[in-house]
């Protein structure tokens, strides 16, 4: 009985171990990305940036945390206060919880899961959960209309993801992220985005466009819109809740990076044997580690850049986008995967 409890114990606190350096992580990589983003920003616009708190300015960033959280948290007369309260929970916890399947490296996987596609499919798509209840909780028009069009936009950009995370699962035969990166082992030709198969590159170029409008990055930041909606659907948000809106949405930029450079990519694979791909145990998971941050950086950079650079779309532009263009794309891409796989690849 007694061995039973300690068994528990330690799995309990390895459990929250885990759970704490996740969480640590993205912290972390949220201050970061919203430092980098401010001096790319700065760069295409030809300012500054940040530059006086700290040397070069890199603790500008930690400052405006420190500022955030010591603001008033107010609730507005009228609101819902519980479900007001709740909101931010409900968009904060699965933009965290996503992270608990992406292998960041060799061994270097929290919690592996043979459904690993599945799932971060099914935990990214409850976060419009919380954005309804948020913008009807706060009792205000502006809030309301952000909300209806961030739940509009995700639902009909959900389809073309998954369409688009079909394909490499259904090339690797598996939803296990660690055996599609393993796959793609020994060079960056054997990447999927460079195998050759037409059907690849078109998934990946779906999962970009249909994943920025996803984490509601301009040009397709519409349920946000400043000019029209004041600050949409979190408007009424101020303090710790709506540190929790900003470090969702900065969360889900980098998880796009980590799951299109797990599918797409290579993962942790170095691109080049040469470089790493000799090593073996924890060697190799310091090195797959750095590849896998550095083609996560890319892409990130990548991301900042068209959230720079582009003017934000219509509505009726968004929405033609992903219905006319994405899915009848993506509809016919999977068939001919599927047609691929099964007359011709195990042949």
């Amino acid at each position: 009985m007694n061995q039973i409890l300690i068994d528990l114990a330690l799995e309990l606190g390895k459990l929250i171990a885990i759970a704490v350096v996740v969480l640590v992580f993205m912290l972390v990589a949220v201050l970061y990305l919203v430092l980098k983003l401010r001096w790319v920003i700065a760069r295409i616009q030809s300012r500054l940036g940040p530059n006086r708190t700290g040397p070069w300015g890199v603790a500008q960033t930690v400052a405006d945390a420190l500022k955030l959280f010591q603001k008033e948290d107010i609730i507005p007369k009228g609101a819902d206060k519980w479900l007001f309260t709740i909101a931010p929970a409900l968009v904060f916890i699965p933009a965290y919880l996503v992270y608990v399947v992406i292998p960041f490296g060799a061994g270097l996987t929290a919690q592996s899961l043979n459904v690993g596609v599945m799932y971060i499919s099914a935990i990214s798509s409850i976060g419009v959960i919380g954005i309804i209840v948020g913008g009807w909780a706060s009792n205000n028009k502006w809030s309301l209309l952000g909300a209806f069009r961030g739940a509009s936009q995700l639902i009909s950009y959900e389809v073309p993801i998954i369409l688009a995370l079909v394909v490499p699962v259904l090339i690797n035969g598996s939803l296990d992220l660690n055996t599609i990166v393993a796959n793609q082992s020994g060079g960056f030709w054997h990447w999927d985005l460079f195998t050759g198969f037409p059907m690849l590159p078109l998934a990946f170029l779906m999962l970009v466009i249909a994943g920025l409008a996803e984490i509601n990055v301009t040009p397709f930041d519409i349920m946000e819109a400043e000019s029209e909606l004041v600050a949409g659907f979190n408007t009424e948000y101020s303090g710790m809740k709506f540190a929790l809106f900003f470090l969702a949405e900065f969360a889900e930029s980098f998880t796009l990076s980590a799951i299109i450079t797990t599918l797409f990519l290579g993962g942790y694979q170095p691109p080049l044997h040469i470089l790493g791909g000799q090593l073996t145990g924890i060697a190799f998971s310091a090195v797959s580690l750095f590849w896998f941050m550095a083609k996560c950086w890319v892409l990130v950079v990548f991301i900042m850049w068209v959230r720079s650079t582009l003017p934000r779309v219509r509505v009726d532009q968004l929405m033609n986008l992903s219905w006319k263009a994405l899915i009848p794309t993506g509809l016919v891409n999977l068939l001919l995967t599927g047609a691929y796989v099964v007359f011709w690849m195990h042949k």
